[in-house]
């Protein structure tokens, strides 16, 4: 235990640890965005006494799934297709984000959305989109080798009132502006082009075509979701 204690202190709050520091804080800033918008879209259905909890358990929750994928970061970052179909699943959950409006009521005969349903589609769509966060950790820790467990801990760390922030902020935005929920989904479809763009065994392929991927797939999921959303009403 002193060992670990020991090695884990080891290079702390030396130059070059505060900067590699200081990198992280803000690549959680800039890659946690995404994280706090699947989190606020997936709880603007429930009802309102269930929304901060909600909040609270998808946030830990991300951050946990970060930590473990950061342990197996090697053999995860390694697996062909992984990203690819990541980036698959995550435009079914944009859609899917994007059209269910069933604010913590029945109507129509449909249930409302529950709160287990929406901490399972957060944890789901945070582990798709944990991947670049894992790759940008892991890649400025490793600049100070004697460091590293020290900040992927203290970067972990930080994240959670990253996440937890952001995730209550445009929830709020959102329930003044529900309009700002394709703005949401717009980033996730971005978000799951990028990742298939970055499969190891499939993204070779999109060289070349990366950004007509990423408006394609950020343009199909707003129009599958306007349209999916006027039927619905139409019906209504």
């Amino acid at each position: 235990m002193d060992q670990f204690l020991a090695s884990f202190v080891t290079g702390m709050f030396s130059p070059e640890w505060i900067a590699a520091f200081t990198g992280i804080v803000l690549l959680d800033l800039l890659l946690s965005g995404d994280n706090a918008i699947v989190i606020a879209l997936a709880c603007k259905n429930l009802p309102q006494h269930n929304r901060g909890k909600a909040i609270l358990v998808g946030g830990f929750g991300a951050v946990f799934i970060r930590i473990c994928c950061t342990l197996f970061a090697t053999g995860l970052l390694a697996t062909p297709y992984l990203e690819f179909i990541g980036g698959v699943l995550l435009v079914y959950i944009a859609i899917n984000l994007l059209t269910d409006h069933n604010d913590g009521e029945e109507e129509g005969g449909k249930k409302p959305t529950t709160f287990f349903a929406a901490i399972r589609t957060i944890l789901v769509a945070d582990f798709i989109m944990s991947i670049d966060n894992i790759l940008s950790l892991a890649g400025v820790a490793n600049t100070v080798p004697e460091g590293k467990w020290s900040l992927i801990i203290c970067g972990l760390m930080v994240s959670i009132p990253i996440v937890l922030f952001g995730a209550q902020m445009f929830l709020l935005i959102m329930m003044k502006v529900p309009a700002l929920v394709y703005f949401g989904a717009a980033i996730l479809g971005w978000t799951s082009a990028t990742l298939m763009t970055e499969d190891l065994a499939l993204g070779t392929y999109f060289t070349g075509y990366e950004l007509i991927l990423k408006v394609g797939l950020t343009l199909f999921v707003l129009a599958a979701g306007y349209l999916i959303n006027k039927r619905a009403s139409a019906t209504a």
